[in-house]
């Protein structure tokens, strides 16, 4: 009876352990699935507000053109995010973090070529970290509506990161 009974306990703790172990797997992964969709709201957030900006104080014409180009995908893919959230059930950020912040107020303070090249070297960062962390989540998100975003919009934050990676030669090229 003893050993029946020691069987079973095993068992059951067994299958508890086993059950908690999966639960804690899908709380991680759906804590990486809001962690990608909250930075994803802050960043398209920051890329429209930077791009603004840049379309008052860019000197460069591709610089303006790639400010503006900013402006129309962000705040589509913002809108995107925003249809997705509310249908999963997500409260998103609003307004801008404390980095976007202190980056919004370092370039708010150059002009000319200064402001043009380091926003562009701000916006060639930015989209290779997007490019990577979007690429991430579209091969390994677990919430479907997520994985989809990321899969739609990749495409484009990999055309920005090319934009942004050729606009930069041209200001440092043209030194203005």
């Amino acid at each position: 009876m003893k050993k029946i009974l020691i069987t079973l306990t095993i068992g059951s703790y067994t299958m508890l352990t086993s059950a908690w172990a999966q639960q804690n797997d899908a709380n991680r992964m759906k804590e990486a699935d809001s962690s990608f969709a909250m930075k994803a709201a802050q960043g398209g957030m920051a890329e429209v507000e930077l791009g603004n900006l840049a379309m008052q104080k860019a000197t460069d014409a591709k610089v303006k053109a790639f400010a503006q180009q900013m402006v129309t995908d962000h705040t589509k893919a913002n809108d995107d995010l925003k249809s997705v959230a509310t249908k999963d059930g997500m409260t998103l950020p609003t307004t801008l973090d404390s980095k976007d912040m202190s980056t919004k107020s370092k370039l708010s303070n150059l002009q000319g070529a200064d402001f043009d090249k380091s926003y562009m070297e701000d916006m060639v960062s930015d989209h290779e970290k997007d490019v990577s962390e979007f690429q991430h989540e579209a091969d390994h998100g677990t919430n479907p509506d997520l994985k989809a975003f990321a899969q739609r919009t990749l495409p484009v934050l990999q055309n920005h990161l090319q934009m942004a990676k050729d606009a930069l030669a041209e200001v440092k090229k043209t030194g203005k």
